[in-house]
């Protein structure tokens, strides 16, 4: 009887190239970012340095309403994606969440200055030793408005004007 010597080049063989089930997740992987891609605003999309055939196909998949047909352009937008080299893709869709990210937080930012302008007569003190300001007279002014159209019960014109100021001048400081 004799033993069977272990094949020394099979393990060379499935190093070489990977298996079935790492491709799938690769397959997968891209598709989740062409997911990603059809889930951007149509503008956005333009706006990626992508190849045309794909934001064409991208663009089509935001346009499809019915699931089905949307689930095949979505697999098609996948198979797309197998031919480009993701990596550049991913970092564009990185920067735009970030760019979202950092944008919602400088909102959230101005909606607490403002909120605090109109509740403090201490908190302007505190916005100008943060951030010095250039005219400092119209935003008393506009302070001094908000709280008069909100002790009136009136709509909130001059506390959208104090918004816009903190974020002309937050947006410009950071």
């Amino acid at each position: 009887m004799t033993a069977e010597l272990p094949d020394t080049n099979a393990g060379a063989r499935a190093d070489e190239r990977p298996s079935k089930s790492q491709r799938k997740r690769d397959m997968l992987a891209l598709q989740d970012l062409g997911v990603a891609l059809v889930r951007l605003a149509a503008e956005q999309v333009r706006r990626l340095d992508l190849p045309e055939n794909l934001r064409q196909a991208v663009l089509d998949a935001q346009k499809i309403t019915a699931h089905e047909g949307r689930r095949r352009q979505i697999q098609y937008v996948g198979k797309l994606m197998r031919q480009v080299d993701a990596e550049p893709i991913q970092a564009q869709l990185d920067a735009i969440n970030g760019e979202s990210k950092a944008a919602v937080a400088l909102m959230h930012r101005c909606e607490r200055w403002r909120d605090r302008l109109l509740d403090d007569d201490g908190a302007l003190t505190e916005l100008l030793a943060e951030r010095p300001l250039e005219d400092v007279q119209a935003l008393r002014a506009t302070i001094r408005a908000a709280r008069r159209e909100r002790s009136a019960g009136q709509p909130p014109r001059h506390a959208r004007e104090l918004y816009r100021l903190l974020h002309d001048h937050l947006s410009a400081a950071a």
